[in-house]
């Protein structure tokens, strides 16, 4: 059960989600002195918050574990569940083609690059792409974005609609005939009214934004992508107690794979750069560290090679190593200019 459904006081919820308890089981192991002292109250008052705490854990799980443990699932039936997994096009062939089709639902999926790579871009290309027609190949869905930095640009989100609407009417031109040749409903303000936009101001509000998705997608349950830019903003200042930054992490990194399964969604976190030590040279790493990394399924790298932009696919437990060529144009996110099919498996 979460920290936010219990009977507490907001003041006393949110000095528990700063402090990284996000659920009753993160509360489990921990003294009454110790909570006292990163909450900054009372003992007395985290007796009270530790009692309300106990009563909710015994609501939860009534006498055994099997409220909390499911059924095993075998691995052929996992074999062909993934199989059917639907994927969102990222409007660039040759990138959907290392992805084996795009953006994988179910799974959790971090981009990475340098500023100016253009992973605003392709957050706001996918919250786009996500809701293409199923008849067009897509998935018919809604997209959560989750502005982090106040990079997201309505502007460009609507040249990217734009774009998109006449590409079905092209598709539909070519590919249909009679009366519903040529003709497409939806328009480019149907795509912006099918982004819910969030804009997170500091880390406590990222964290109960994340705590808060389970409910939100329940009401909604044609979202089929959240779209975090970026993941990394507010966790990269003000932090001198590195050990709550990873249990802050760790537990929005849980909440997130676990909404990806549960709901069918693609759940996709921009991540920033960072200058890493090693081998007695510095070099560019994705930040939040090492362990950071094992928080999502699929990691793909956005670099330069040249003058252009690349796609790399650093870690993926189903898809190859390989780098595609991409580019960011008017119309969003596309192949390469100059491409001749330079994709690189590795």
């Amino acid at each position: 059960m979460e920290v936010l459904r219990l009977p507490l006081s907001a003041s006393q919820k949110g000095r528990l989600i700063s402090a990284g308890y996000t659920s009753i089981a993160s509360l489990s192991s921990i003294s009454p002195s110790q909570l006292a002292l990163e909450l900054k109250i009372s003992e007395t008052e985290v007796l009270e918050i530790l009692k309300i705490v106990s009563d909710g854990s015994r609501l939860e799980s009534p006498g055994s574990s099997c409220t909390i443990v499911h059924g095993s699932q075998n691995a052929w039936d996992m074999l062909q569940e993934e199989k059917t997994l639907v994927r969102i096009t990222t409007s660039c062939a040759d990138l959907d083609d290392i992805l084996g089709g795009g953006i994988s639902c179910k799974e959790v999926t971090e981009i990475g690059g340098v500023p100016g790579i253009g992973k605003t871009q392709l957050g706001i290309q996918l919250a786009v792409n996500v809701q293409i027609p199923s008849d067009y190949g897509g998935l018919g869905g809604k997209a959560i974005y989750i502005d982090t930095e106040g990079s997201f640009m309505v502007e460009r989100a609507l040249q990217i609609a734009e774009a998109c609407s006449a590409d079905m009417v092209e598709y539909s031109c070519l590919y249909r005939k009679g009366s519903q040749a040529c003709e497409v409903k939806r328009q480019p303000k149907d795509f912006l009214e099918n982004i819910f936009y969030f804009r997170v101001c500091s880390y406590t509000e990222q964290i109960a934004l994340v705590n808060y998705l389970e409910k939100f997608i329940t009401e909604h349950k044609d979202v089929k992508v959240v779209i975090v830019d970026s993941v990394t903003f507010h966790f990269r200042q003000d932090f001198d107690d590195m050990a709550l930054r990873t249990r802050l992490l760790s537990g929005m990194a849980l909440k997130l794979m676990k909404l990806a399964r549960k709901f069918s969604v693609a759940v996709v976190l921009l991540n920033q750069v960072t200058t890493k030590y090693s081998d007695g040279s510095f070099h560019l790493a994705l930040a939040l560290g090492d362990s950071w990394s094992h928080a999502s399924t699929n990691r793909i790298i956005l670099h330069w090679n040249g003058n252009e932009r690349y796609a790399y696919i650093d870690k993926s437990p189903s898809l190859k190593s390989a780098s595609a060529p991409y580019s960011v144009t008017a119309k969003g996110i596309r192949n390469s200019a100059s491409n001749n099919k330079r994709i690189k498996h590795t």
